[in-house]
């Protein structure tokens, strides 16, 4: 199938969950990341803090802010809890959103802040989340140096692991483990879990709540699948590839994030992974009576005795690889391998062992060349004895956990730190109306004050304190400029040229409430009366299809610029109408010309009327909108057939 038949399903509202303890600085990189290299527009950010976490808090206040589409929650109880507490009280502020904006999610996505989503994730779940209940997408770390053989063992493993096990689980077993980062579930999972749970859908005693929920939802009879898409682009792909990297492979739709990068939190991280899975896991989720799953149980449960011997082999290799070369250094050296010769059956055994293990070695070298090209598939050979002692220390460390709690649902969380990759722009927060307007010096307290009490009904303060004649639209299209950072100017719509209003299709403008203005060095400069978010704006650029860059403009004239080239059902033109008077010799030029100055900023979007007054709530009239783009009804006929208004 190709990647184009993702774009015909009409975009679906989409949740994407993301726990936050301790994660400053991060939270905005990842919305502005989403915000720029997502080709999907109907989505929400909810981010869990919690009140003892007032950095990661305002942190967070600050994205919210910039992206209306960012959403803070705060949980009930002091952190660090669990990762699925954090997740519970976020699913819960998801359905007071909910029903606040009177609309519904139809899939819920679970993500980590220092996650980098791929640009057709979102796409691929929309596609996907009506007929299946768990989505899961491959994650692949991102290199570092091959000197840091801690962060690089994830590679080697997760490589693995999504490129072979995975599927083939999939595939024998119809179950899918949660990675925590790249799930989607559906409306359905969800209000199963939370049924399930007398309203608490996630286990908070889990510490690897993911793969938890993997077994419920198979138990509940829902569908899971692992989905390796690949979206490759030949052109680039020539020019790009790797040596041995397959394009299929290196171009999967997946997480991309950085894991630990030291010793001590990679053991951590492991260690509690070992207690969520195989004591957690086992306590929590008998055998089946199914042998296929049963056999799945099992390879998840003997990390705790293979990371062991694993170990202990590898000490033993090294032991024997270190005579070998004794004994043929100096030929005076003692035989000590000789033993091992005398036993046909133990030489026979012994090859056995060692061409499964080449075969081991030899299935990691071909599954991580083929996503990171066959330098990073030969250097995981050297890497398996560093992970062998990682997992030895961490399955050490998590049998020391239980056995110290006596319990392994008692174990807390222990989050580790991750590093998100560097993202360049700007991350400032918007400034208030009221105070730009203050500090320049074009009202008063008082004024503001007064403005602020007796606001004009279906109006924003900006749009009201115009109206009570407190400022001029210039001085309202400056503050707006200043507040959002970009320019301002004057325009006349009439003006512009057919052959640039067909730039940009009429249910976009409309859509977005933007006139096309001018072509500068192939970016399109288009005039807004308001400050455009970056998930709208980088939507426009691809629905465009060039880089698209906005100024403000005075209050009406995109209103009725809007009117005047895109309304899909026209009314009498206002301006012809003067135009008309004048030439009866009615009205001169310059009462026409008032009268024209002073009709336009009093013109107002509908959309931003119900908004106000409170008919509709703003995230649900985005929702509304991009459904409204493939209507050729009128949007007040569109929303009244909608049942929206009546």
């Amino acid at each position: 199938m190709s990647y184009h038949e993702l774009y015909k399903p009409d975009e679906k509202p989409l949740a994407i969950m993301v726990p936050a303890w301790n994660e400053t600085g991060i939270i905005g990189n990842m919305a502005e990341l989403a915000a720029t290299t997502l080709d999907y527009e109907n989505y929400h950010i909810f981010v869990g803090t919690y009140p003892n976490a007032p950095d990661t808090q305002r942190d967070v206040d600050e994205v919210c802010a910039r992206f209306p589409n960012v959403h803070k929650v705060v949980c009930a109880r002091p952190g660090p809890t669990s990762k699925a507490d954090c997740l519970n009280n976020v699913l819960d502020a998801i359905t007071q959103f909910e029903r606040s904006a009177n609309f519904a999610f139809a899939g819920f996505i679970l993500h980590d802040a220092e996650d980098v989503i791929s640009p057709m994730e979102l796409r691929l779940f929309n596609y996907l989340v009506e007929r299946k209940d768990l989505i899961q997408i491959p994650v692949y770390p991102f290199e570092r140096e091959w000197t840091h053989f801690t962060s690089m063992t994830y590679i080697d493993e997760f490589s693995e692991l999504h490129g072979k096990d995975v599927p083939v689980r999939e595939a024998l077993a119809g179950q899918v483990p949660s990675a925590g980062v790249g799930t989607c579930f559906s409306r359905r999972a969800v209000t199963a879990l939370l049924a399930d749970g007398d309203g608490i859908a996630f286990d908070v005693q889990s510490l690897t709540e993911d793969y938890d929920i993997g077994f419920r939802l198979k138990e509940k009879g829902m569908t899971e699948i692992f989905v390796r898409f690949p979206v490759v682009d030949e052109a680039k792909e020539r020019e790009q590839r790797k040596f041995l990297q397959h394009a299929r492979t290196s171009n999967m739709i997946c997480v991309r994030e950085y894991f630990p990068d030291t010793f001590s939190t990679a053991v951590r991280q492991k260690s509690r992974w070992i207690i969520g899975i195989v004591f957690q896991g086992f306590k929590t989720h008998k055998w089946t009576s199914s042998l296929t799953l049963n056999y799945f149980l099992w390879r998840d449960r003997k990390g705790a005795i293979s990371n062991f011997v694993s170990f202990l082999a590898m000490l033993v290799m090294i032991q024997l690889l270190l005579l070998l070369a004794y004994e043929s250094l100096w030929p005076d050296a003692w035989h000590f391998l000789s033993i091992f010769s005398g036993s046909a059956w133990l030489m026979t055994l012994l090859w056995l062992n060692f061409g499964l293990m080449v075969n081991r070695i030899v299935q990691r070298v071909i599954f991580v060349t083929g996503y990171y090209g066959l330098t990073q598939g030969l250097l995981s050979v050297l890497r398996l004895f560093w992970g062998n002692l990682i997992n030895f220390m961490a399955n050490w460390r998590a049998l020391k956990q239980v056995l110290q709690h006596g319990d392994p649902r008692r174990v807390a969380w222990d989050k580790t730190t991750h590093d998100f990759p560097s993202v360049t722009g700007d991350t400032r927060s918007l400034r208030p109306l009221g105070q730009i307007l203050l500090e320049n010096q074009v009202i008063t307290e008082e004024q503001l004050d007064t403005a602020l009490r007796n606001r004009v009904e279906g109006l924003r303060l900006g749009g009201s304190m115009l109206m009570q004649g407190l400022i001029s639209a210039e001085q309202l299209a400056q503050a707006l400029a200043e507040q959002n950072g970009v320019a301002w100017e004057s325009i006349d719509a009439w003006q512009i040229p057919s052959s640039l209003i067909a730039e940009m299709p009429a249910s976009v403008a409309l859509h977005y409430a933007v006139l096309p203005l001018r072509l500068e060095n192939d970016e399109l400069i288009v005039g807004s009366e308001d400050g455009i978010d970056p998930v709208s704006l980088a939507a426009l650029t691809r629905k465009v299809g060039r880089k698209v860059r906005y100024v403000i403009v005075l209050r009406g004239q995109i209103v009725t610029g809007l009117r005047h080239w895109y309304a899909r059902r026209r009314g009498h033109d206002p301006r012809a109408m003067l135009y008309n008077a004048v030439q009866h010799q009615w009205l001169t030029e310059q009462q026409a010309g008032e009268i024209w100055r002073q009709y336009v900023p009093h013109q107002f979007l509908f959309a931003e009327i119900l908004t106000t007054l409170g008919h509709i709530n703003r995230s649900a009239i985005n929702v509304l909108l991009l459904r409204h783009e493939r209507s050729s009804l009128p949007l007040g006929k569109f929303l009244v057939t909608e049942g929206v208004i009546s």
